[in-house]
């Protein structure tokens, strides 16, 4: 996975991460930072979204500040800095609201990259990659790689990233209209150190 490119030769592809493990301390959620391991973990995922061909031509970020701060050090890692928005309804969408959010984007975005939260970001992942059925896993050139839609349905953790394939332009996004091309988690890109 570490060398892949997924990026190159593909048609749009909406990549969605998970802000990064947040600290916990007295104060209100919107403002919560980043943890330490979320600090590291961040710089990974964006190392790995360059490695991948995956640099974003528009990236939608939620308001929080642990979105904002994993968007930050991982466009630090990314080697370009592509225009980026902070939308305050990213932060508490739902997955529905999230897709409607999509829907609204420019279709001169090729490669979109949405920072957001849990349920939302894991709930539309699985709502865009529901169409796919386990035993595709490894059946030809539109299947679905072996076990990796298994894994997000198990757990879509901090700074864990899924990214879809889609047809069509964003205000057509929906189940059948986009294919996980992967699913990666920090742990996947470390070895599990941490």
């Amino acid at each position: 996975m570490r060398g892949m490119s997924i990026g190159a030769g593909a048609g749009r592809r909406l990549v969605l991460l998970r802000h990064a493990k947040s600290a916990w301390p007295d104060m209100p959620d919107h403002e919560r930072p980043l943890a330490r391991r979320g600090r590291r973990d961040a710089p990974v995922m964006g190392r790995w979204l360059r490695t991948a061909g995956l640099v974003p031509d528009l990236v939608v970020c939620s308001t929080a500040r642990r979105a904002r701060e994993t968007w930050q050090l991982a466009q630090a890692a990314l080697g370009g800095a592509p225009p980026a928005r902070f939308d305050e309804r990213v932060y508490q969408a739902s997955a529905a609201q999230l897709l409607d959010l999509i829907r609204g984007e420019p279709a001169t975005s090729v490669t979109l990259l949405v920072v957001g939260h849990d349920p939302a970001v894991p709930g539309l992942a699985l709502t865009l990659a529901g169409t796919a059925r386990d035993d595709q896993a490894g059946a030809g050139p539109g299947a679905v790689p072996a076990g990796m839609l298994d894994r997000m349905r198990v757990k879509f953790p901090t700074a864990a990233i899924a990214v879809f394939a889609c047809t069509g332009s964003w205000d057509l996004l929906g189940p059948g209209t986009a294919r996980l091309a992967c699913f990666i988690t920090p742990r996947d890109l470390t070895g599990g150190a941490g």
